[in-house]
């Protein structure tokens, strides 16, 4: 696969000052390279996730990132976002890949097996995501991930792969050397005590290092 990282953005569990948060991620867009922002309101009302899509929607299509969903392809396919991302526990990806079609991205979460992520490439995934690979202020942790998952995953599958948890700036080049083609990341953006955009420039500078750091075959 082509020498790549990117950014995947997703939102903290609740908005409960829409407006503020747009403007945040706004800032976060315009700081540099994001490919993708999922909207993850997992304990909110439908007409809250609707809301919430109605007003981040503009802002993520003029970067030219993708609208993924956490959980839900029967929302997602509503509120015409790009892709759905599904957990172990959510709906099995037949499912979400039936009721957002073909054409919309599907990612599923994979913890730390790669015959999960094997399973669900084979089975159409979009990408596959692994972590956690640090403790996360956002979601507590059940299973931790290997820089070795990685590794393995970039030399021998042409699937996407995210890695997530806990991922900081200054924790991420890592990640990137071993092979991840997105770093997903919460509280490591809008928890930044220089603020988003501070932080998603903070990791286009250590993403960059991590590139030049990543194996010629990678």
């Amino acid at each position: 696969m082509p020498a790549a990282c990117r950014l995947y953005l997703i939102t903290p569990p609740a908005l409960p000052d829409l407006d503020a948060f747009a403007a945040a991620l706004e800032a976060a867009l315009g700081a540099g390279d994001v490919g993708a922002v999922q909207i993850r309101l997992k304990a909110a009302s439908d007409a809250t996730v609707a809301e919430a899509v109605a007003r981040l929607r503009p802002a993520i299509r003029a970067a030219g990132a993708a609208l993924i969903l956490n959980d839900r392809p029967d929302l997602a396919a509503a509120l015409d976002c790009d892709g759905v991302h599904v957990g172990q526990g959510d709906a099995p990806l037949a499912e979400a890949r039936r009721r957002v079609g073909p054409d919309r991205i599907v990612g599923v979460t994979c913890h730390d097996s790669r015959d999960f992520a094997m399973t669900a490439a084979e089975g159409g995934a979009d990408y596959v995501a692994f972590g956690a690979f640090f403790p996360s202020r956002t979601k507590d942790a059940v299973h931790r991930a290997r820089l070795e998952t990685l590794e393995i995953w970039q030399e021998t599958m042409l699937t996407p792969c995210v890695a997530i948890g806990g991922i900081t700036p200054d924790a991420c080049r890592p990640l990137v050397s071993a092979g991840a083609d997105f770093l997903a990341v919460s509280a490591g953006v809008w928890a930044h005590p220089e603020g988003p955009a501070a932080a998603v420039a903070a990791f286009q500078r250590e993403i960059a290092a991590g590139l030049a750091a990543r194996r010629p075959e990678a």
